[in-house]
C-alpha cells in the first residue's frame, strides 16, 4: 500500500498542467540530445592475511547511454553498464564462487544502471522517476559506491524542491536498490520499501544545514533495516587570496524499523576540519558508530569506501561500534605536458571499538591522480590496513585505473 500511495503522489504531480517555460518541440528536445559515456579500465591487487592466494582483478567498464532535452518539461535518460573480467579471475567477485581468493567485488555483468524520466515542469520543482543515482550530502547515508565498477542505483521516485529561498527539500522514495555485486549475485539488490527525507538550508554564505530521516525496511535484508534521525553542518570560508577553512559536524540516532526484528538505539557522531594555503591542504577527522555489543549502527546505502578506509576492513560496523580518528594532507601538483591537473594525498587513521576501547587497528592510504585535457585521468591508489591483535585481517590494496568520461 505504501508503494502505490508514493506512485500515485508521483503520477498525481506529473499530471500537472506544465507552469514553466519548457521546449514544447520533439525535434527541438531530440537534436538536444547528449550522449553519456563513461569508460574506466582497473588492475586491482589485494595481499590479505587469511587467504593463501593474492587476488588479482584487471576489469573493463563501459558505461554508455543518452539524456535528450526537454520537451514540455519532460526528458529521459537511458544508460547501460557492462563490468567485463580481462583474463583469468583470480579473485573473489562476490559471485563467481572463488572463495580462495580476497574479494574484489567487481563481477562481470551487463546491466541497466539508470533508466529515468524527469519532469520539471512545476517551478523550483524536479520529478526523477524510474532507476536512478541518488547521492546525498557528502554520501555517508546514501550514495552511489562510485569507486566500484559496478555503482549502486535505485528504483525510485524522487521529488527536489527550491520553493523557498535557500532550501532544498528532497524526498525519495525507494522500491528497489541494485547494489554493486550485480543482479546475478543472491545480494545483488534489495527489496526496499523505504522512505527518504532531506532537508537543506544554504541562506548563509559559507554555511549548509541540513536535516534528514532515512526510514529503510528491506524485505529480504531485515538486518540492515533502520530509521535514521539526524542533522549535518558544513562550512567552507575564504580567509584571503592563500587561505581558506572548512569544517562539517554530523550526529544521528538509529532504532530497528520495518521487518527487522532486533531492538537497538545507536548514536553516529562526527566532526572534520581542514585548512587550504594555496595547492597544500590538510585536515583531522573524528568520526564514531556506536555498537551495543549486539548490533553496530549500520549505513547499507552509504558509499562505504569513501570513510573508515580505503582497504575496506569495516564495510559492516562492528557490533562493539568503531571510532575511526584520521588525519590528512593532498597537495596539487603544478600542471606539466599534458597534464591539466595533477594532485597527490595522504591520509592516515587509527580505529578503537567505541564500547571497549580496543585497538582495531590503523591504516595508511595514499592517491596520485593525473588529468589530460581530453577527459582522460589516470590514478594509482593504495591501502595498507594493520589490522593488530584485535581488529579484521590485515590487508593490502593497490589500483591502477585509466577512465574517460563524456
Amino acid at each position: 500500500m505504501t508503494r502505490q500511495i508514493a506512485m500515485g503522489a508521483l503520477a498525481g504531480l506529473c499530471a500537472l498542467p506544465v507552469v514553466a517555460a519548457h521546449a514544447d518541440d520533439l525535434g527541438a528536445a531530440l537534436a538536444e540530445t547528449k550522449p553519456l559515456i563513461d569508460l574506466r579500465a582497473r588492475a586491482e591487487f589485494v595481499d590479505q592475511d587469511g587467504f593463501a592466494n593474492d587476488a588479482r582483478a584487471y576489469t573493463l567498464r563501459e558505461r554508455l547511454g543518452f539524456e535528450t532535452g526537454s520537451f514540455y518539461g519532460f526528458s529521459l535518460l537511458a544508460e547501460i553498464e557492462s563490468v567485463q573480467a580481462l583474463g583469468p579471475e583470480d579473485f573473489n567477485s562476490t559471485a563467481n564462487g572463488r572463495a580462495a581468493y580476497p574479494v574484489i567485488a567487481d563481477p562481470e555483468a551487463s546491466e541497466l544502471n539508470r533508466l529515468q524520466l524527469t519532469y520539471e515542469g512545476i517551478p523550483d520543482t524536479k520529478i526523477v522517476a524510474g532507476r536512478q543515482r541518488i547521492i546525498l550530502d557528502d554520501a555517508r547515508f546514501v550514495g552511489n559506491v562510485g569507486w566500484r565498477q559496478n555503482e549502486q542505483t535505485f528504483d525510485a521516485a524522487l521529488v527536489t524542491n527550491r520553493s523557498l529561498p535557500g532550501v532544498t527539500a528532497t524526498y525519495a522514495y525507494i522500491e528497489e536498490v541494485h547494489r554493486i555485486f550485480s543482479d546475478k549475485s543472491p545480494i545483488g539488490n534489495f527489496d526496499s520499501d523505504s522512505h527518504l527525507i532531506n532537508l537543506g538550508y544554504s541562506g548563509i554564505e559559507g554555511l549548509t544545514l541540513t536535516g534528514f530521516a532515512y526510514l529503510l525496511d528491506f524485505d529480504n535484508a531485515a538486518g540492515a533495516s533502520s530509521e535514521t534521525y539526524g542533522a549535518r553542518a558544513a562550512y567552507k570560508t575564504a580567509l584571503n587570496e592563500d587561505w581558506s577553512l572548512k569544517g562539517a559536524a554530523s550526529y544521528a540516532r538509529q532504532n530497528e524499523y520495518g521487518s527487522n526484528p532486533a531492538s537497538f538505539s545507536l548514536d553516529y557522531y562526527s566532526v572534520d576540519a581542514g585548512a587550504s594555503y594555496g595547492p597544500l591542504s590538510f585536515g583531522a577527522g573524528y568520526e564514531v558508530l556506536e555498537g551495543d555489543g549486539t548490533t553496530g549502527f549500520s549505513t547499507p546505502l552509504a558509499t562505504l569506501h569513501k570513510f573508515q578506509g580505503w582497504a575496506d576492513a569495516f564495510l559492516t560496523t562492528p557490533v562493539d561500534g568503531i571510532e575511526d580518528l584520521s588525519a590528512s594532507l593532498n597537495y596539487a601538483l603544478p600542471a606539466f605536458g599534458p597534464f591539466t591537473k595533477i594532485t597527490s594525498g595522504i591520509v592516515f587513521h587509527d580505529f578503537e571499538a567505541e564500547r571497549t576501547g580496543a585497538s582495531l587497528g590503523d591504516e595508511v592510504d595514499a592517491v596520485l591522480s593525473a588529468a589530460l585535457d581530453n577527459g582522460i585521468k589516470l590514478t594509482a591508489k593504495y591501502a595498507s590496513f594493520d589490522g593488530g591483535s584485535a581488529g579484521p585481517a590485515d590487508r593490502e590494496k593497490l589500483w591502477f585505473q585509466v577512465a574517460y568520461a563524456y
